[in-house]
């Protein structure tokens, strides 16, 4: 007799693009503003801070950017850089099991701030720590 875990999740609104439940642009600028807010005060996050150089700013943007089209809405990074080629972009920076960890929970910390509703947040969680994992391109 195998035994199986059973991982029960609320149901998230399909109805709407993630896009428009985060609020539409507005959100997500917010979503994305928080993100880089907690990546440059928190210590527990210095890994990830470190891995991004001095300035935020165009991370910012180009997170927001991305993060519209991958949410649904419009297309701007795509308009601006072509086909995101996400794993290829971030090769020359040193992404381990750290810095993914530290990015899925500046996240999480940022989408709870931003007062998203728990059942959307655990399952962008999941789709985030799949992208941050295939992100990495050393060990540890």
């Amino acid at each position: 007799m195998s035994s199986r875990v059973q991982i029960i999740t609320e149901p998230v609104d399909i109805s709407r693009s993630i896009f428009d439940l985060l609020g539409g642009e507005p959100g997500v600028r917010a979503l994305v503003d928080r993100f880089y807010d907690l990546m440059d005060i928190e210590p527990d996050l210095k890994e990830l801070r470190a891995a991004h150089g001095p300035s935020l700013d165009e991370a910012r943007d180009k997170l927001f950017w991305f993060l519209c089209g991958y949410f649904g809405g419009p297309d701007h990074y795509i308009q601006r850089f072509g086909h995101p080629r996400l794993r290829a972009r971030h090769l020359p920076f040193s992404i381990g099991i750290v810095e993914r960890d530290q990015w899925v929970a500046c996240m999480g910390r940022a989408m709870e701030d931003e007062g998203i509703e728990p059942a959307l947040v655990e399952r962008l969680l999941q789709s985030f720590f799949g992208v941050a994992d295939w992100m990495r391109n050393r060990e540890g």
